[in-house]
């Protein structure tokens, strides 16, 4: 294809929006100059991203550390039955390519943690957390608070969700939500509907294009829930949220961070192992950890020494982040959290 024949296939594709006044040339410019990092090639990623290549931006970082199964496929519609144990990155690039040839979509199929954000988020212009994990959002919230940078995290279970714009010079998540639930489910246990997964999806790919256009009002700072099982929706403003004490913060750290002296103590079954976990799994276990489920941990208390550091290590973040704040009730010391997955080791 000659070169003019390109360029007349890139203004004929992108004419629609191009028409559009908050868009324009200089709009359509920003697009193919933006580097954008979605973390997540579930439902909400599947929804977000054909909406980003669509409008023609021009690099996608997609992370991921999973593989599709045949009960992602009602809400993750990028991917078909042949691409059951195929990893979802991989997936998803070829029908992205597909649809616009024109984007590079670069993939990683890893889990991100406080390890590896730095150099993921490196170059980023736009954040979109897609992965709806406890630990993944805060690490990226945490992040992204610190260095300036645009968040667009979304949330889906059942038949509600919400899609909020986060950092940037706004409030982070941490801001909106200091505490994670008493208790939580989560896709398998509750279910989940695909066209909710799809609403939100399109909420979050809208926000996303408004932020890098600038348009006012801006979508950061900007709560939008739905729940289509009552058929409401409801959007709000968090532009003066205070931030959390950092001493009252805890934080998510990455395996490789726990130092030889730190408490560890392990809330997870050590009945199975999850293979993708195995080297995590003998990280931990070379040291010197407690083995307690959370309500032998409510019971016994207890209690690290003065001088040690506290890490407590489960499957999404949830019980860690119920244990570590019993702990706080009793010992005064630093406390770090380890989520590794949904699966036990």
């Amino acid at each position: 294809m000659s070169s003019r024949s390109q360029k007349d296939m890139s203004t004929n594709r992108y004419e629609r929006q191009q028409c559009l006044p908050e868009i324009g040339v200089h709009g359509q410019q920003v697009f193919r100059t933006t580097k954008v990092l979605v973390v997540g090639a579930g439902g909400l990623g599947n929804g977000v991203l054909p909406y980003l290549v669509g409008a023609g931006l021009k690099h996608i970082v997609l992370v991921d550390p999973d593989v599709v199964s045949l009960s992602n496929l009602h809400r993750q519609v990028l991917y078909k039955e042949s691409d059951v144990g195929f990893t979802k990155v991989e997936c998803a690039k070829r029908e992205l390519n597909a649809l616009n040839h024109e984007c590079y979509i670069e993939t990683h199929f890893k889990r991100l943690t406080s390890a590896n954000v730095a150099q993921l988020c490196d170059g980023i212009d736009l954040v979109l957390d897609c992965a709806d994990n406890f630990a993944v959002s805060y690490v990226l919230s945490d992040y992204c608070l610190a260095h300036n940078v645009s968040l667009v995290s979304a949330s889906v279970l059942g038949f509600e969700g919400y899609v909020g714009g986060f950092c940037g010079g706004k409030p982070s998540l941490r801001a909106l939500f200091p505490e994670l639930p008493q208790r939580a489910q989560n896709c398998s246990s509750a279910g989940i509907m695909g066209p909710v997964v799809g609403m939100l999806a399109s909420v979050q790919a809208q926000y996303a294009l408004n932020i890098l256009l600038k348009l006012t009002p801006s979508p950061l700072g900007q709560l939008y829930s739905i729940d289509l099982r009552l058929l409401k929706h409801r959007s709000f403003r968090f532009d003066d949220a205070q931030e959390p004490p950092i001493d009252k913060c805890l934080s998510f750290i990455d395996v490789s961070a726990i130092c030889r002296d730190d408490w560890v103590l392990d809330l997870r079954s050590l009945a199975t192992t999850n293979s993708d976990d195995a080297n995590a799994a003998t990280s931990i276990r070379n040291k010197a950890v407690h083995h307690l489920s959370i309500d032998e941990f409510c019971k016994i208390r207890p209690t690290p020494k003065n001088q040690q550091n506290a890490v407590i290590v489960c499957k999404t973040g949830l019980t860690a982040w119920r244990a570590a704040r019993l702990l706080q009730q009793y010992w005064s010391g630093d406390i770090r959290l380890i989520a590794l997955g949904e699966d036990p080791l």
